[in-house]
């Protein structure tokens, strides 16, 4: 048995800023904060993480267990409406085409290890209609950044979650774009397929440790090593 687990943002899909602007309106509204987000890294953070970042730079700590409760909830409530509206959104080149061939195959699990928190993933993956890959009502081995702001530990917990499902010698491979993906796959003792879709390259995701890269998930290379 085999466990893919996705990461979303950059990999499957891009947003066109709708979580941009999503928490640009949180911190406006809650704190005063305009344009909260300007020169914050979104790229392979988790969303505590980048949450942390802008409390840090713009309120100068961080923000109280309630405060973040309260700005998730928040955001997930302003998502959706960013989602629906934003104009650059894209599920990315070969994602449908290659879920509906990984859909039917009976020796394959597909799984999520994102750094977004829960609610967020499965809104951007019903905005982009994916989510009939990843139910979040059935057993969907899955990382969340709502499980831990570090990647490395929420790819673990995702790992852990595949082979109490899959079985324990299943083969399990993460899907990602980043840099952190690669790191966080190899923290959990699992290779990386690396996509270039996001902001780094093919040779940068190599020189950190990707088991494999390919330039988007259409790549012909794709089927080969996942063997389709």
């Amino acid at each position: 048995m085999r466990v893919l687990l996705f990461d979303i943002d950059g990999t499957l899909l891009l947003t066109g800023g709708a979580g941009f602007v999503a928490l640009r309106r949180i911190f406006a509204d809650l704190y005063g904060v305009e344009d909260a987000v300007r020169d914050i890294e979104f790229h392979g953070r988790t969303d505590p993480l980048i949450l942390d970042s802008i409390a840090e730079r713009h309120l100068g700590r961080r923000l109280s267990t309630d405060e973040a409760r309260r700005v998730e909830e928040r955001y997930v409530t302003e998502l959706g409406p960013c989602l629906d509206s934003s104009e650059g959104f894209q599920v990315l080149p070969g994602v449908v085409g290659l879920l509906e061939a990984l859909g039917t195959r009976e020796d394959v699990v597909l799984g999520l290890a994102t750094g977004n928190w829960e609610r967020a993933a499965h809104a951007k993956l019903r905005r982009g209609s994916l989510d009939r890959w990843f139910d979040s009502n059935g057993a969907l081995p899955a990382g969340y950044g709502s499980d831990a702001a570090d990647r490395a530990e929420l790819t673990r917990l995702a790992v852990q979650r595949a082979r109490g499902i899959a079985g324990p010698d299943a083969e399990i491979l993460v899907i990602g774009d980043t840099i952190h993906d690669v790191r966080a796959s190899a923290a959990a003792g699992v290779p990386c397929l690396a996509v270039a879709t996001g902001n780094a390259t093919e040779a940068v995701l190599e020189a950190e440790g990707a088991a494999w890269t390919v330039p988007s998930l259409e790549s012909p290379d794709v089927a080969r090593i996942l063997g389709l």
